[in-house]
């Protein structure tokens, strides 16, 4: 069976403390709920989460929605994006089965990344790193009014904002995120075809705005 491996990028540093991370671990619930009721997700969609503050760390190895469990995040420090990526490339080597000659391997992950604010490491290594990793979809959130596009369209070209890291819109940005992830999975089911941007997805809700 072939993998359509999930990597969620969450910043836990300490301004998203209170309501912000509240929401994500909420979102994060929402999402592995709707999921679960999505034959097509369930077949074939697996999560991981990688949280980033002062350092990166995969809070949640790459799991099937069935066995998933809410991972507990909490906020404090800085905003290690860089080391975030690099973790990614460095998860994906070794959870993501590539295509040879004899075996069809995983589709390639989809990646969202969400943070509030701005990289305070170095990010050129690890997204030269990135670009060499073959990932499907990578989309970068920006959430509430301190966080850096400019820094997130280095990364990638799928850049979308959300004008308040509140609830509601976070809520508004995993719902979204969801119905991609299921999208995605019933493409790869159905039509054995692989999501490579925005445009193959749904349209996002107004809470979320696409930067061009």
């Amino acid at each position: 069976m072939r993998k359509l491996p999930v990597y969620l990028l969450l910043d836990s540093s300490g301004s998203m403390h209170g309501e912000p991370i509240e929401a994500v671990r909420n979102g994060l619930q929402t999402l592995v709920a709707a999921l679960r009721q999505d034959p097509h997700a369930l077949e074939s969609a697996y999560l991981s989460v990688i949280t980033f503050a002062d350092a990166a760390q995969q809070v949640v190895p790459l799991t099937e929605l069935s066995q998933f469990q809410i991972p507990t995040i909490t906020a404090s420090g800085t905003t290690a994006m860089g080391a975030a990526l690099s973790l990614l490339v460095e998860c994906i080597s070794r959870e993501v089965a590539v295509t040879s000659a004899e075996v069809k391997g995983d589709w390639k992950p989809i990646v969202f990344m969400m943070t509030d604010g701005e990289a305070t490491d170095d990010m050129t290594n690890s997204i030269a790193e990135l670009k060499k990793a073959k990932v499907g979809t990578f989309i970068a959130c920006a959430a509430g009014p301190n966080a850096n596009t400019s820094h997130l369209s280095q990364i990638t070209d799928s850049v979308v904002k959300l004008d308040t890291a509140d609830s509601n819109t976070i809520k508004a940005f995993f719902k979204w995120v969801s119905a991609s992830i299921a999208t995605t999975s019933q493409k790869v089911d159905l039509q054995k075809k692989e999501t490579t941007g925005l445009s193959d997805l749904p349209p996002p809700p107004p809470e979320v705005n696409v930067v061009l």
